[in-house]
């Protein structure tokens, strides 16, 4: 996953490119960067941050660099943004989503001219340069823009930053979201709602799939219309977005507040089945917290994340030492466990991993009972669109085993749409072998009808590819 931010300012810029990019810093883990342009032209930093935050590795860049508009960017993978000289002359290029066709277009563009990429330490191809080389296949940046979204296979929303503004341009079926904020002294961009408040703009607008602006300190111009046919990512509202950020007009924490209670309404547990209803941190409190209030039974915390020293933008690529990390920010608190009967709430399971741990952790610190509520669907497919999971083959979701082991294989999308359906035999079958082997006392899922139900937008309008593989 990555998240971006921008800024066009009739002043300098760069201090709320700083605090508006960190702001992002939930989204991405690994690198990040930021590129403004002014009277000295571009200027670019790109830093690591694997081992520490975005304010300590820019906190020198805010000093050094000047501009009147630039893009920041954290990102999970490739480093960006990139500053590209071209036909349409020389622009700084930031992207947010998937390629699952990365290799065949290179191979494309390189047969069919003289360009060629410059591999990553990890043998693959930057994203963002091969979007870049696909935009410069066009006579234009708006033809070239839209060139690379139909080329692609996933989702990609763009940013250029041109002396002659910021081109915004938002996934051409707006998997992503890509919102516009405005006060007195100019414009910004922004994937996070909340990023730009405290910074003294209000919301302008919302980019509708597909559409392509231009944004200058003194407005922001449409350049490509929205398109009707809108699929947004379900997970942004269950996992990813941050609390007080909204989509579409939906509220993050609002929709897991509805979540809980569906959740609840649909379970039917009381203060006789459980003592204590709690949410793994942080994407799970609030799920938790709408649970309890339907169902009577109170919300706690038996543990807390201690994270002065252990943010989200510190986590290792190697799965082991992310399970032992994750443990580690968890801090038992004996006295709200010892003896409970616990109803646990979390985003979601993919592996399964993470949750074994916690239970663990839960028993050996006393609970008598931990009873588990994901707040979305079983994950059976990979994700196709913005990376939300690191997965590199379905087979890695627990799901996706459990199956197999049942039916003794490889099965057929007849098969998988049977244990998608949470009516079926299989389904139950699934849940609990699922439940046996991470050790629950109970396991039940969120349903997608009551997930959607919360999210109250439409089905038609959400992607929920990774809980039934149906674009």
């Amino acid at each position: 996953m990555s998240g971006f931010f921008a800024s066009a300012l009739k002043g300098d810029c760069v201090f709320d490119l700083y605090f508006g990019t960190d702001y992002h810093s939930h989204l991405g883990t690994r690198r990040a960067g930021m590129a403004v342009w002014g009277e000295d032209g571009f200027n670019r930093a790109i830093h690591n941050i694997e081992s520490s935050p975005f304010r300590t590795k820019f906190e020198s860049d805010l000093r050094e660099m000047k501009g009147y508009m630039g893009l920041g960017i954290i990102s999970d993978y490739e480093p960006q943004p990139l500053i590209v000289r071209s036909h349409h002359g020389t622009y700084a290029i930031a992207t947010v989503g998937k390629i699952n066709n990365l290799d065949a277009l290179a191979d494309k563009i390189v047969r069919s001219s003289s360009s060629h990429f410059m591999e990553m330490s990890s043998g693959t191809i930057n994203a963002t340069e091969l979007v870049a080389a696909l935009i410069n296949r066009r006579d234009n940046l708006i033809d070239g823009i839209r060139y690379a979204q139909q080329e692609i296979d996933g989702s990609m929303t763009i940013l250029l930053l041109t002396p002659a503004g910021i081109y915004c341009a938002r996934d051409r079926l707006g998997r992503t979201p890509l919102i516009i904020g405005r006060k007195e002294e100019g414009f910004c961009c922004s994937f996070e709602s909340f990023a730009f408040l405290n910074l003294g703009y209000h919301e302008y607008k919302q980019l509708g799939p597909g559409e392509i602006d231009i944004v200058t300190p003194d407005g922001v111009t449409v350049l490509c219309p929205p398109g009707d046919k809108m699929r947004i990512c379900t997970f942004l509202w269950v996992y990813y977005g941050y609390p007080s950020s909204q989509y579409e007009g939906v509220s993050v924490e609002e929709m897991r507040y509805r979540c809980g209670r569906e959740m609840a309404r649909r379970d039917g547990i009381t203060r006789e089945n459980v003592d204590i209803a709690a949410g793994v941190p942080d994407s799970g409190t609030a799920h938790a917290i709408g649970y309890a209030n339907e169902s009577g039974v109170p919300f706690s915390r038996p543990f807390i994340k201690y994270t002065p020293t252990w943010p989200r933008s510190f986590m290792p690529t190697i799965q082991k030492q992310r399970d032992l990390i994750a443990r580690m920010k968890l801090i038992p608190v004996h006295e709200l466990i010892s003896g409970r009967r616990i109803l646990l709430i979390d985003d979601s399971i993919v592996r399964g991993t993470q949750l074994r741990e916690t239970t663990a952790f839960l028993y050996e610190s006393g609970a008598r009972e931990v009873h588990v509520r994901p707040a979305c669907p079983p994950i059976m497919f990979g994700c196709k669109y913005i990376n939300f999971s690191r997965s590199n083959s379905d087979m890695e979701l627990i799901a996706r085993q459990v199956i197999s082991e049942e039916e003794g294989g490889k099965v057929d999308r007849t098969v998988l749409d049977d244990y998608c359906c949470p009516d079926s035999d299989r389904y139950h079958r699934m849940l609990e072998r699922m439940r046996e082997r991470l050790g629950f006392t109970s396991l039940a899922f969120n349903r997608l009808d009551d997930l959607i139900r919360a999210v109250g937008i439409g089905e038609d309008k959400l992607c929920t590819y990774c809980w039934t593989g149906r674009e």
